[in-house]
């Protein structure tokens, strides 16, 4: 039916069918075609029922695919977004960012509008008002974070095109305001979770390696895939932080972190596990991609019997407790962690001041008889 590539991928003998290997070995069969979305074929190979799928998936492709310049309405929201994506801002993004604002806005532009059926990117954006964002935000009330994405994402596009001077441009996402948040995202880390994690992953693994770097640290994943022993200079981690260091006109942001003796004992321990340029490779022996990191990372926990889910965010936040509830001032967390303001270190400093206030008070509540 096909052969396997160098690179693990399959080609199958019939147009855009591949076949996919999964982390897990799994093969696992695909219609795509380059520039638009991979989409799963489920039947048999070969039945009547996969050729159909693959009929429909042909319909669903040519659907998904891009409009040529000649099929653009002039002055619509998909023009004004070619030209964003064209722009020296967006190209100035770093990739993962690049991909998800592309993404959001591209089923922005395919989403359609319930009363009359049409596709949004075909409208004119200077038409667009706050209603009309509130009303892609509210599309995906059941997803918090979805929702206020697409927001955020539409300031971003209607702010360049503001800057760029693009006729008729104004900002009607500027004032919509965003869905308030549930709960306070990723879960943080307990001690209990830390020991579990520690007794699953002794030291010497690569697991254990990667969770006292999070740890003593508190770097984000983004960074946690890059360090590596060059960044070593005299007992300190010196590097730049990737959270927004390609942002146009962005100075780039330079951390210093102490290697302190929890981790150098278990970096001096992983020896044998570290590459050359990063700490953290695959078994290729490249440094890890964040998504990878990630897959990665949620193995190590369901190894170590933990709740799935459970991300190395939380690590970072379970290290911004920890160093507040040992004394840490605002200033030094942000020092720490990178933060800009002391809006987000008194979060934690608030809440450990809390319960130091409430145990210093508890022992007021006992009656004296």
């Amino acid at each position: 039916m096909g052969r396997l590539k160098a690179s693990g991928r399959m080609k199958i003998n019939i147009p855009y069918v591949i076949a996919d290997r999964d982390r897990h070995g799994n093969v696992r069969l695909y219609y795509w075609r380059k520039g638009r979305p991979k989409i799963r074929l489920r039947a048999e190979p070969g039945s009547l029922a996969f050729m159909a799928e693959v009929e429909a998936a042909t319909t669903a492709s040519d659907a998904a695919a891009p409009k040529s310049a000649r099929e653009i309405t002039p002055s619509s929201l998909r023009a004004l977004c070619l030209d964003y994506f064209a722009s020296a801002n967006f190209r100035l993004l770093d990739k993962r960012t690049a991909k998800q604002h592309r993404l959001l806005l591209e089923d922005i532009c395919r989403s359609t509008v319930p009363k009359t059926g049409q596709q949004r990117g075909t409208l004119p954006y200077a038409l667009m008002e706050p209603r009309h964002v509130e009303e892609l935000r509210d599309e995906k009330l059941e997803l918090p974070g979805a929702a206020n994405n697409r927001v955020k994402t539409l300031r971003r596009l209607f702010k360049w095109a503001k800057a760029a001077k693009t006729p008729g441009a104004r900002n009607p996402a500027a004032d919509v305001s965003y869905i308030k948040m549930r709960g306070e995202g990723f879960r943080t880390w307990t001690t209990a979770d830390i020991e579990r994690f520690e007794e699953a992953h002794p030291i010497g693994t690569q697991a254990r390696l990667c969770l006292a770097i999070l740890l003593y640290t508190g770097v984000r994943r983004s960074d946690v895939v890059k360090l590596g022993p060059q960044h070593e200079r005299a007992g300190w981690l010196h590097f730049i932080e990737t959270k927004g260091s390609r942002k146009a006109g962005a100075t780039p942001k330079v951390r210093d972190i102490p290697i302190i003796e929890p981790l150098r004992q278990v970096l001096d321990a992983s020896q044998d596990l570290i590459g050359p340029f990063a700490y953290l490779i695959t078994e290729r022996g490249v440094p890890f991609t964040v998504n990878g990191f990630g897959n990665k990372f949620q193995d190590w926990v369901k190894a170590a019997g933990l709740p799935v889910g459970l991300a190395a965010h939380g690590l970072r936040k379970a290290a911004a407790v920890h160093a507040v509830e040992n004394g840490a001032t605002d200033r030094q967390l942000m020092a720490l962690f990178g933060w800009e303001t002391e809006k987000e270190a008194s979060r934690y400093t608030r809440r450990a001041n809390r319960k130091k206030l409430a145990g210093q008070a508890a022992p007021l509540l006992e009656f004296k008889r």
